[in-house]
C-alpha cells in the first residue's frame, strides 16, 4: 500500500522528466486527492500575443494530478496509465498566473479507477479546465490491507 502524503505525491510527480522540467509542484496529498501547482514560465507561452500558457502544459498538469489521485488511493497496489482523460477548456488563465490543479480518485473497481480534477488560476470562480477520466487500477492484495 502506498504512503498517502504530500511527500509519496511529490515522488511520483518527480519520476516523470516532463513534470520536472514543467516544475509541477504537489501543494497537498490526502488519500485519493492532491492539489499540484505549474507555475507560470515563458517557456510555455502558447500565444506570444497574449502570453497564455499552452493547453498542452495544462492537460499535463491535469492528467498527473489525476493519475497522482490514483497513486495516492489507499486501495492501490500497483502500476497505472491513463484509459480516457476528458479535458473541458472553459477559458484562458491569466497571464502571469500560476495555475492550480486539484484531482479527486472517487471511485475504483477491480481494474479501474475514476477521477475528476479542476484546473483555476487566481481567480477561483470560473475554473480554466475541467477533467473527468479514467485510470487503470490494481487493487492491494488481501494480504497487505490492514487489519480492520
Amino acid at each position: 500500500m502506498p504512503q498517502i502524503g504530500k511527500a509519496e505525491a511529490q515522488k511520483f510527480v518527480d519520476r516523470l522528466p516532463h513534470c520536472r522540467e514543467l516544475n509541477i509542484r504537489v501543494e497537498d496529498a490526502a488519500p485519493a486527492q492532491v492539489s499540484m501547482s505549474l507555475p507560470y514560465d515563458a517557456r510555455l507561452i502558447g500565444d506570444p500575443d497574449t502570453g497564455v500558457i499552452h493547453g498542452g502544459a495544462v492537460s499535463v498538469l491535469m492528467d498527473t494530478c489525476a493519475g497522482a489521485s490514483v497513486r495516492m488511493h489507499p486501495e492501490n497496489g500497483g502500476a497505472l496509465a491513463t484509459l480516457d482523460l476528458r479535458i473541458d477548456y472553459m477559458r484562458a488563465a491569466k497571464p502571469g498566473d500560476s495555475i492550480l490543479a486539484e484531482a479527486k480518485c472517487f471511485h475504483v473497481t477491480r481494474t479501474v479507477a475514476f477521477i475528476r480534477v479542476r484546473a483555476w488560476d487566481s481567480d477561483t470562480s470560473v475554473p480554466v479546465a475541467t477533467a473527468s477520466g479514467a485510470f487503470t487500477f490494481t487493487p492491494i492484495s488481501k494480504s497487505e490491507r490492514p487489519p480492520a
